[in-house]
């Protein structure tokens, strides 16, 4: 939803008169039971302008993606591709491949998108043209790059069927969404139509949504419990009522990516004598590519392009692919078994020693700010986004960001102010967490990165949004006037 106009409020010439304004807007009754942090830095001076309970914990929601955005840029850098690859567990001769044929995930979120809408008919392609012609064998859809649960540490079970906490595969597809759309029947007391887009979606489909009459209420229900392929339906739709559209999260991407590479394969003239099937961690059936046995490869954009879709929109599965592949690239130095995302976390807290920050500051366990077990300090964000401006990519990284008024998940927000086209920043939010943190330059031109936190707040009826609350903040520090 886009945050209301703000009012107008003229800048403060001097640091005493930007502390008064933003206490003034955190001392509002109405924020009595919630828990406010801001910390502001000047990255001109190094300076703190104001701060207020920054070294609380608070939960990050979304702005979590900023620790992940570091640390997959410090593991992998800005022009990292990641690679998708069909391999041969076998010999190939004579235009036949005695044994299966491997789709090997190795985590780009961005198969099956815009940008890469052709991948499985390049990967047939290659295939062809290295004389690929028979597979006496299975097509394995493996994923297993990434070892341990397809969700992030802390993620709520009631997500895990929507589309913002899509399974996190190292073989993803179409983003591991799913387009229901249900249309009424065609007189009251017949059954709705559900389809699926793609057709083949994976689930089993138990029970129905009835049509009634037209002008009821409608009670649409959609029920897939974790882990399970039954998706569950009942309730009814208004004869009349417009088709209505959800998005749903697959059951299983890896499966639904070698389903299209399997239609690729037929459109090239390979044929498939096996079936279909996925490997999944931890299975141990899987083989590692390597030079000899690669048919074909198909790169993804780069890791700066996917970052920028990733923080413009928050896509949640993005940024957790994201950490998980510099867990993957992380040399393994202890003995038993650590999950991928486990070994991200754990280059993530040295990353922030290095930085600075202390390990009690930043408790992160995830990519994407989804767990509500993610805690950290206004300071630490706000040292966080300091890093990022100093290194090269430091440009990169600020227009990658949601831009007040102008794109992103700030596209509606702050306009008509000094913050629109000026504000860069990451939003989060969930039930009763509002955050802002990113960058905004003053009226007189001094560079600030803010972190803006509120939490446990349930807004009063006819108060404003949180939203606007938090960009109250921002747009004081846009038309501040003083110099640190």
């Amino acid at each position: 939803m886009a945050a209301v106009a703000l009012p107008a409020m003229p800048g403060a010439t001097a640091r005493a008169g930007l502390v008064a304004q933003i206490d003034a807007v955190l001392g509002q009754p109405r924020f009595a039971a919630a828990s406010w942090g801001v910390a502001v830095v000047s990255l001109d001076s190094g300076h703190t302008l104001y701060a207020h309970h920054a070294d609380q914990l608070l939960q990050p929601a979304s702005t979590a993606k900023l620790f992940t955005a570091a640390l997959s840029l410090s593991v992998l850098g800005a022009d990292y591709r990641i690679p998708t690859r069909l391999l041969a567990d076998g010999r190939l001769a004579n235009g036949r491949l005695n044994g299966p044929l491997i789709l090997y995930g190795m985590g780009d979120p961005t198969l099956g998108t815009a940008v890469s809408a052709d991948w499985a008919d390049q990967l047939a392609s290659q295939a062809a043209a290295r004389g690929l012609r028979f597979v006496h064998g299975d097509l394995i859809a493996d994923d297993s790059y990434f070892a341990g649960p397809s969700f992030g540490s802390g993620w709520e079970a009631g997500d895990l069927q929507s589309w913002f906490a899509v399974p996190s595969s190292a073989l993803s597809v179409q983003e591991n969404v799913i387009e229901a759309t249900l249309v009424p029947g065609a007189a009251s007391g017949r059954a709705a139509r559900l389809t699926f887009e793609p057709a083949d979606a994976g689930f089993v489909l138990a029970g129905q949504i009835r049509t009634t009459q037209a002008r009821t209420p409608n009670d649409i229900n959609l029920y897939r419990a974790p882990g399970e392929r039954t998706l569950h339906a009942f309730g009814s739709i208004a004869l009349g009522t417009p088709a209505q559209h959800f998005k749903l999260a697959m059951v299983d991407p890896a499966l639904q990516a070698g389903a299209q590479l399997r239609q690729a394969l037929r459109r090239h003239g390979i044929q498939l004598t096996g079936k279909l099937r996925a490997a999944h961690w931890p299975q141990d059936d899987a083989i590692m590519p390597t030079d000899n046995n690669v048919l074909g490869e198909v790169l993804s954009p780069a890791l700066r392009d996917i970052l920028q879709s990733g923080l413009k929109r928050s896509q949640n599965l993005y940024l957790q692919n994201l950490l998980l592949l510099a867990g993957a690239h992380v040399p393994v130095t202890t003995i038993g078994f650590k999950s991928t995302e486990s070994r991200a976390i754990d280059a993530m807290d040295a990353l922030l020693v290095r930085i600075g920050i202390a390990p009690s500051s930043s408790l992160i366990g995830e990519g994407t700010g989804l767990s509500r077990r993610d805690l950290v300090t206004p300071n630490a964000m706000a040292r966080v986004l300091t890093y990022l401006a100093a290194q090269p990519y430091a440009e990169m990284v600020r227009q990658a960001l949601p831009i007040a008024g102008v794109d992103g998940t700030l596209i509606g927000h702050m306009r008509r102010t000094a913050a629109e086209d000026n504000v860069h920043a990451k939003t989060g939010s969930m039930a009763y967490v509002h955050c802002l943190a990113g960058y905004v330059t003053t009226a007189t031109g001094e560079r600030l990165a803010f972190a803006i936190m509120l939490n446990n707040y349930q807004r009063p009826d006819h108060a404003p949004s949180a939203g606007s609350d938090v960009d109250a903040i921002a747009v004081l520090l846009a038309n501040y006037r003083g110099r640190d």
